[in-house]
């Protein structure tokens, strides 16, 4: 049985870290650094780091804070934000990450999957998919971007299954009606995608309790399972949370860590 991971996400504005609710009302959380220290310290199996206004600003995500984070990790870190082209990810890889998330521009030119897949490998490229709740496609999820600005009029399912077909590596689906609400992972999302596409898939949006992640990995057949509130104010270390999931007969791919 292949093991499951649990995933801190970084959602980084200004060099700082930040949280909100459905991407907006804002608060800071901490230094990106220490965050990424603490979380591997607490046994998290990877790190997502979003720079959340670096398309709305026109620039991609800052290598500085890319480096930083990197120089305090040993497990696998993704970063997204700003992506526009090949050279953007082969800098942001440079600059010591392991995967690169994809989002707005991927939508906006889809062959931006394949052609980063051909060059650095799919190991490498994450497509990242914020889907809200909408009548206006057949599945009843639209994707959106912009960091949750832009409606797009594209269906979320219909589109994982092209990023697929694309050379995506990975699908990281952040649901926006869900995100720091603490309401538990949008289990139906979930579930539309899983039924459409091989990757694996990372769910964000919703993260309340230790249920939660039961939830998504039992129902939902996600492969892993990304939070921020919950871990940024510490409501709930990696360690417990880890505790929680063995407990419940969830295989995580570390022991729990005491912390």
């Amino acid at each position: 049985m292949l093991k499951l991971r649990v995933i801190p996400c970084l959602d980084v504005k200004d060099g700082r870290v930040v949280k909100g609710v459905r991407f907006v009302a804002l608060t800071d959380a901490g230094d990106p650094a220490a965050l990424a220290r603490r979380y591997e310290e607490e046994g998290a199996d990877e790190l997502v780091f979003l720079d959340i206004t670096a398309t709305v600003e026109g620039r991609r995500a800052t290598l500085e804070v890319v480096r930083a984070v990197a120089h305090e990790l040993t497990i696998p870190f993704a970063v997204g934000g700003g992506v526009r082209g090949v050279e953007d990810v082969n800098d942001l890889l440079r600059a010591g990450c392991d995967k690169v998330s994809l989002n707005s521009a991927a939508v906006r030119d889809p062959g931006l999957i394949r052609e980063s897949a051909h060059r650095f490998g799919a190991q490498c490229i994450v497509v990242a998919i914020d889907a809200r709740r909408s009548t206006a496609v057949p599945s009843g999820f639209e994707v959106v971007i912009d960091g949750g600005r832009t409606a797009t009029g594209r269906d979320a399912v219909a589109w994982a299954s092209e990023a697929e077909s694309l050379g995506a590596g990975e699908l990281l689906v952040t649901s926006i009606d869900r995100d720091g609400t603490k309401d538990g992972y949008d289990l139906e999302l979930m579930r539309a995608l899983r039924g459409a596409v091989n990757l694996p898939l990372i769910a964000s949006g919703g993260a309340g309790s230790v249920a939660d992640f039961v939830a998504v990995f039992r129902d939902a057949d996600a492969d892993a399972a990304l939070a921020a509130t919950l871990f940024h104010y510490a409501e709930l270390s990696i360690g417990d949370l880890k505790s929680g999931l063995a407990e419940a007969g969830i295989v995580v791919r570390r022991d729990p860590v005491a912390v």
